[in-house]
């Protein structure tokens, strides 16, 4: 069972969004402000949270500097919500550490589909080889190194399958531009050319015919799409 912190000050919005998010495989909850925040995040206080939903702008504090707090004490991702939509916000957002940015107003669907695939993420990163996904038009066996696309077998080289990894294993998650390179080079990440990432990714497109598939977030990076 997983636990969400939502930390919302709109009362409304934080009730509406604990009713949304709750299910059986998840529980969910709320607080209006940081010093509630820091209070279920004690250790004393037996709450192991899965996932945090941080609200930018609470009367007790910035948003964006718990981010930061939290990212030092805790592994716990965190998906920031804000009605700030401009670039340089996002972008300071995910630096920070923040593991995706939903803008407000926004979709219910689409905020359970982001967590969903925030909750899913770490679980499959987890796993052995053995990961595999599959769609009506794709299916992709990452252990057997197999790829298709309606039904038809497509060769991939390593990298593209790397980068297919890491994208479809965080469908629906933006992921920036740094951290795909950091994943698809590994260790010679500080010498590859931005554009190095750019020219794989639009081979990827191509060969999957996944021009819809693969988002460009601009500014950011690139999404699978959920």
């Amino acid at each position: 069972m997983n636990q969400i912190l939502i930390v919302e000050d709109d009362t409304s919005l934080a009730e509406g969004l604990v009713r949304a998010l709750s299910s059986e495989q998840h529980t969910a909850e709320s607080c209006g402000c940081l010093k509630a925040a820091r209070e279920k995040l004690m250790p004393d206080n037996r709450n192991h949270y899965s996932l945090i939903l941080l609200d930018a702008n609470l009367p007790d504090g910035n948003g964006f500097d718990f981010l930061t707090e939290i990212k030092k004490q805790y592994d716990i991702p965190v998906i920031m919500l804000t009605a700030n939509d401009l670039e340089t916000d996002i972008v300071s957002a995910l630096e920070q550490g923040a593991d995706d940015y939903i803008t407000k107003p926004f979709s219910l669907a689409i905020l359970r589909a982001r967590v969903n695939a925030r909750l899913r993420g770490p679980q499959q990163e987890r796993r052995s080889k053995g990961f595999c996904y599959r769609t009506d038009d794709y299916l992709f066996d990452f252990e057997k190194m197999r790829f298709f696309h309606s039904g038809n077998v497509i060769n991939l080289s390593k990298t593209e399958q790397k980068l297919l990894r890491i994208l479809t294993e965080n469908a629906g998650i933006t992921l920036p531009r740094s951290r795909l390179i950091d994943y698809v080079w590994t260790e010679d990440s500080d010498f590859v050319d931005e554009n190095a990432l750019s020219v794989s990714v639009k081979r990827l497109r191509d060969k999957l015919e996944a021009q819809n598939a693969i988002e460009t977030v601009y500014g950011i990076g690139y999404r699978w799409k959920a």
